[in-house]
């Protein structure tokens, strides 16, 4: 299989953990970034060696808060990728970023160091909701790093959270006019989930209610089409040419080197493997020094899953489930791997259509995508 090949590397530092945040991170004061380049490139060559015949197509430095990195730290390892592989010509590479003016003075380095897009965790315009989600930033802080960004950069994205705990639907049409009037192409927009084990959590915070969130859904979609920046997965807009390359790897199916702790990824040859890497920091950064890389449990999908996998991501995007990718992919067609009466259920409801391209959900069907999953894969 001679497929491009997506990198995503986790960057598993922050300088603080946000109320809200579930994934593997840590706060940590001193990192020897040295070591850490090194070990990423070490793990990056153990996959070189057996996939390089591919082209990389995109890399994501995610986390955590990839920005905490000393922008040579960054060439250096996209320097390292660049000489393990061949790179697209196109290629795509993004840096997650907090706002702060301290990491802003880095764009332009991380620029030089071959970055061409920002993803900016901007996360809310309104400073009594940052207040409230544990962000250290204001609103004049994103707007500047933005504005900053965009000089630099010739992709820039901006997240946002809704679905705040009392968050009324006006104020959430005013707040995503403020982001359009400043310019940008692509929008990340998550609702508020309260995840277990989370401070937020802890202290039974209550996230926007169901109908209140269904109607900022609802609202967000309606804003964002007219201006041009229509949904092309269930929490992501973007202007046309302007989605995010790197996403759409995982949403259609390919393939993506995870490397660090805690990085997934999907591999194919033959059969599609799933990779997990040691989630703990510590522990990773010692297996890659004594054997190379950093891979808790490497499984081969078995058919199933590998067509339900598709299945769950493919409905995610806008556009849905290309019927002739889902047969080069796993072999089956759509109309063999769903159960045709369930299909016409959820066909009549209007939440999904079926036709000769594939299959797709509605808006409506988009807005209850878990319950359109668990009816169909069950």
């Amino acid at each position: 299989m001679t497929a491009p090949l997506a990198i995503y590397l986790h960057w598993p530092f922050c300088e603080r953990v946000c109320p809200y945040c579930d994934f593997n991170v840590r706060t940590a004061e001193d990192v020897d970034q040295t070591r850490w380049r090194d070990a990423f490139l070490r793990e990056a060559a153990h996959f070189a060696a057996e996939f390089s015949d591919r082209t990389i197509s995109s890399i994501f430095f995610g986390g955590g808060t990839p920005s905490l990195m000393e922008p040579g730290t960054v060439a250096g390892i996209i320097s390292g990728i660049q000489d393990l592989w061949t790179v697209s010509e196109s290629l795509e590479v993004s840096i997650e970023s907090n706002v702060s003016p301290a990491e802003a003075k880095k764009f332009e380095a991380f620029r030089s160091a071959g970055v061409n897009r920002l993803s900016l965790g901007v996360q809310s315009l309104d400073d009594d909701a940052l207040k409230f989600l544990g962000r250290e930033h204001t609103a004049t802080d994103a707007i500047a790093a933005l504005d900053h960004g965009k000089n630099l950069f010739p992709m820039v994205s901006i997240d946002l959270i809704y679905a705040r705990p009392g968050q009324a639907v006006p104020a959430w049409q005013d707040e995503l006019t403020q982001a359009l009037e400043q310019g940008i192409d692509h929008l990340s927009l998550y609702q508020l989930t309260i995840e277990p084990g989370t401070p937020f959590a802890q202290k039974k915070v209550e996230p926007a209610e169901e109908d209140l969130a269904a109607s900022l859904y609802e609202t967000t979609n309606a804003v964002l089409e007219a201006a041009d920046l229509p949904a092309y997965e269930v929490s992501n807009h973007a202007r046309p040419g302007h989605q995010c390359r790197h996403n759409l790897t995982y949403w259609q199916g390919g393939d993506y080197v995870g490397l660090g702790p805690g990085a997934h990824g999907r591999l194919t040859q033959g059969q599609t493997n799933a990779l997990y890497q040691i989630h703990t920091p510590g522990r990773w950064l010692d297996a890659v020094e004594s054997r190379n890389h950093g891979t808790a449990r490497r499984t081969a999908l078995t058919e199933t899953e590998r067509r339900e996998e598709l299945i769950m991501l493919g409905l995610r995007k806008t556009e849905g489930i290309d019927a002739e990718r889902f047969l080069e992919l796993t072999g089956s067609s759509l109309e063999v791997a769903l159960d045709k009466n369930k299909l016409e259920d959820l066909s009549q409801g209007g939440f999904v259509v079926v036709d000769q391209n594939g299959l797709r959900t509605t808006p409506a069907g988009r807005q209850r995508l878990n319950a359109i999953l668990g009816h169909l894969l069950t």
